[in-house]
């Protein structure tokens, strides 16, 4: 087993860059720690606790700048989280190999629907569904790299609620964030401006990381010993990534999304296929 110093190293870097990009550190962490040695599905199951320590961490700092859609959160974290135990319930059934390859393949779908999202500073025209209006999904934030307020209203809630279980079942069977597909929802359904749509993404990971941590738990893959330095890790680092969010374009953080993805996907895959799980 990788030592401690090497995960907290590892879980930190993860931390910093999954929070930035709403990516989620454990889609960083897992792969490296699978490559060093680490069962891989233990490292998925401690991944989850990771997804917590990110979520933590970055979303006190979200609220307090007022960027997160609390109301958003609070209602597709409904469906997450029933995605979430599916997903935990899958893994646990399956072989090692199978979950490996479809980590990589996952990551490698993150890559294709970032091509399709775009750079939404702020939607404008966008009407609201009835559902929408009742739930009151709608809001502002400052954005410092504009230097001005940013105005929003999310529509399709039945729809994006409906995807989002989908994303949480890919959350809980790899043992990460999915913030790509979080992500994809938020703005191609939900027409969520990006930086809303991140730091949202980070506040509905750490419940649906929850749901999906205890069917690990109950199933006895869950490893304290890899689980408490990656929650460290990934803590420090999603604190300091989340000072430095509104501070950085949105194209930036676009292309950071597009390389943590690419690299994750390639060491996954290399591990599965090359060097055997």
């Amino acid at each position: 087993m990788v030592g401690v110093l090497e995960v907290v190293l590892v879980s930190t870097l993860g931390g910093l860059l999954g929070s930035l990009t709403g990516l989620g550190g454990a889609s960083v962490t897992i792969p490296f720690l699978v490559l060093l040695g680490v069962p891989v599905k233990h490292a998925v199951a401690s991944g989850l606790i990771s997804v917590i320590a990110t979520s933590s961490g970055s979303s006190s700092s979200f609220l307090r700048e007022g960027v997160t859609s609390l109301k958003a959160a609070m209602f597709l974290e409904c469906f997450t989280i029933t995605g979430a135990i599916l997903g935990a319930l899958l893994t646990v059934n399956v072989s090692s190999t199978a979950v490996a390859l479809s980590f990589s393949a996952v990551m490698i779908l993150s890559l294709l629907l970032t091509r399709l999202t775009g750079s939404h500073q702020g939607p404008e025209g966008v009407r609201q569904d009835r559902v929408s209006a009742w739930l009151g999904l709608e809001g502002s934030y400052f954005d410092a790299s504009l230097g001005r307020e940013v105005r929003y209203r999310l529509t399709n809630a039945v729809y994006g609620g409906l995807a989002m279980v989908w994303a949480g079942a890919v959350a809980g069977m790899l043992g990460i964030g999915a913030g790509a597909f979080k992500v994809a929802i938020h703005e191609l359904v939900l027409r969520m401006p990006t930086k809303v749509s991140t730091s949202t993404s980070n506040l509905i990971m750490g419940m649906t990381a929850l749901a999906g941590a205890g069917v690990y738990v109950a199933s006895g893959l869950m490893v304290l010993d890899l689980a408490a330095p990656m929650a460290l890790g990934t803590t420090l680092g999603s604190i300091a990534g989340s000072s430095l969010l509104t501070r950085i374009r949105d194209v930036n953080l676009r292309r950071l999304y597009f390389v943590l993805a690419g690299v994750s996907a390639a060491v996954m895959l290399y591990r599965a296929l090359v060097l055997g799980v």
